[in-house]
């Protein structure tokens, strides 16, 4: 299966200040390389400080990498390409209560990437954000509602739709889900999977949750102190943790290493 995006040696340090005694480095993200197929999800997992969201935040271009490689379809990307790459990997907010700006209509909240990432005319526009809202099920009249009018599953659908406008190749969430109630998260997630079948998208899925890992992720890359530990399938890693840190993940979420049982039943 050909790569969509591949990350290879991707590094990040810190500089930290130490007063009289100079600085220090801090090695966020350590020599980082891993592959993901379109239609594919990557679930990055591991605990507080483990560097995942640094990894996330390089590879949609928020942070500058030290050193390494991000290539996407065959070109390698630059820090600073915004135009370029924002139109291909977009960001799920993790937190559409305070991502939106209350006053803003969502009408004017979905034009906003439509105006500073495309050529289209207002008519075009208009259309592009009527299709995006049927996508993830909402409708037209929606348009002229006020984001902070909304419930927090319609909220979620229009941080997904503002992701999803561009038509990007990949979509980044950084714990986004895991955090929702339980009927919330289930209409989200049959949401993602669903424009995932129809769209042909990517997810990188940035979380501590397993249960929603082991439901939606083909491939999961484990992170400690910068470090990958372990990657590869889901269910090869939650069953057979090769790394006592992997093991540790798993069975403070499931209370034990999964058997064959589990990939039987649903999280």
């Amino acid at each position: 299966m050909t790569a969509l995006l591949d990350v290879n040696d991707l590094s990040k340090s810190f500089k930290e200040h130490q007063g009289l005694f100079g600085s220090d480095t801090f090695h966020a993200v350590q020599d980082v390389s891993f592959s993901l197929a379109r239609k594919q999800t990557l679930a990055i997992i591991g605990n507080n400080g483990s560097g995942k969201s640094t990894l996330a935040k390089m590879i949609v271009g928020i942070t500058r990498p030290t050193s390494g490689q991000i290539v996407l379809d065959g070109k390698p990307l630059t820090f600073g390409d915004y135009q370029y790459r924002s139109k291909r990997i977009r960001m799920l907010m993790q937190d559409p209560n305070s991502a939106f700006n209350p006053r803003l209509n969502i009408g004017q909240i979905l034009d906003m990437p439509l105006k500073l990432g495309t050529n289209l005319n207002e008519q075009q526009r208009n259309e592009k954000i009527f299709e995006t809202l049927r996508l993830v099920g909402l409708y037209p009249d929606h348009t002229n509602v006020k984001i902070h009018t909304l419930s927090a599953s319609q909220k979620q659908r229009i941080a997904f739709a503002q992701a999803l406008i561009l038509e990007p190749q990949i979509i980044i969430t950084d714990d986004t889900i895991g955090t929702l109630d339980a009927s919330v998260k289930t209409q989200l997630t049959n949401l993602m999977l669903n424009v995932q079948e129809r769209r042909g998208v990517a997810y990188i899925y940035v979380s501590q949750h397993l249960g929603f890992v082991k439901h939606i992720a083909d491939q999961v890359l484990v992170m400690d102190k910068g470090l990958v530990v372990e990657y590869g399938s889901t269910r090869n890693l939650f069953s057979h943790p090769k790394s006592d840190i992997t093991k540790r993940l798993v069975e403070s979420h499931f209370e034990h290493v999964l058997d064959d049982r589990a990939w039987e039943r649903e999280w």
